[in-house]
């Protein structure tokens, strides 16, 4: 039995907080079709196996930073957390598959594991570029100079241009009058 679950999916829920890629209890719940409570009582149940480098709670700081970010915040009774969430490293990630010990459990965390190896391969081969660029910089004359500038603009992420919130008035409101009315003036 293969469980798919896409990668796109995993690596938007794979956040970087204390220098550190990790995925939410929620997130993970998700994934393994579990309620995050339950998660969370098999972790319990099992602390040992969940060092301070496997998983750490968020603060109230890092939950209103994240919630700010991701604005997934829900209305209704009984919809919102009474605890702080749970971050696992990719070690924690690991060990939950051994404490929640289902076959979907299973299948989940090879799926993570690919992402986070995907995620680490992206990030190194964006370093070896940088550091390859800058070694061939060195070795050429300034002639290049305009070259190495446009691969370094190419290599940057583009910026991402923020709408305002509300509505922008383009015209003035005397366009707007009924026909056949005067102002009064």
């Amino acid at each position: 039995m293969e469980i798919l679950v896409r990668q796109e999916v995993i690596e938007r829920r794979i956040y970087m907080i204390r220098g550190h890629k990790v995925m939410l209890d929620s997130d993970l719940a998700e994934l393994y079709g579990v309620e995050t409570k339950r998660l969370n009582e098999q972790v319990r149940r099992n602390l040992s196996r969940f060092p301070d480098d496997f998983m750490f709670q968020l603060t109230a700081e890092e939950e209103f930073s994240l919630k700010s970010q991701i604005a997934t915040l829900k209305t209704g009774r009984g919809l919102h957390r009474k605890y702080l969430p749970y971050a696992f490293t990719e070690q924690g990630v690991a060990m939950l598959s051994t404490v929640l010990n289902s076959e979907r459990a299973i299948q989940v965390n090879i799926a993570i594991m690919r992402s986070f190896i995907k995620i680490r391969e992206m990030l190194s081969a964006h370093k070896d570029l940088a550091r390859k660029l800058e070694e061939m910089e060195k070795k050429y004359d300034a002639q290049f100079k305009v070259v190495f500038d446009a691969i370094r603009q190419l290599m940057t992420p583009p910026e991402t241009k923020k709408r305002g919130i509300g509505f922008e008035v383009r015209e003035r409101m005397a366009r707007y009058r009924p026909a056949g009315r005067k102002s009064a003036r």
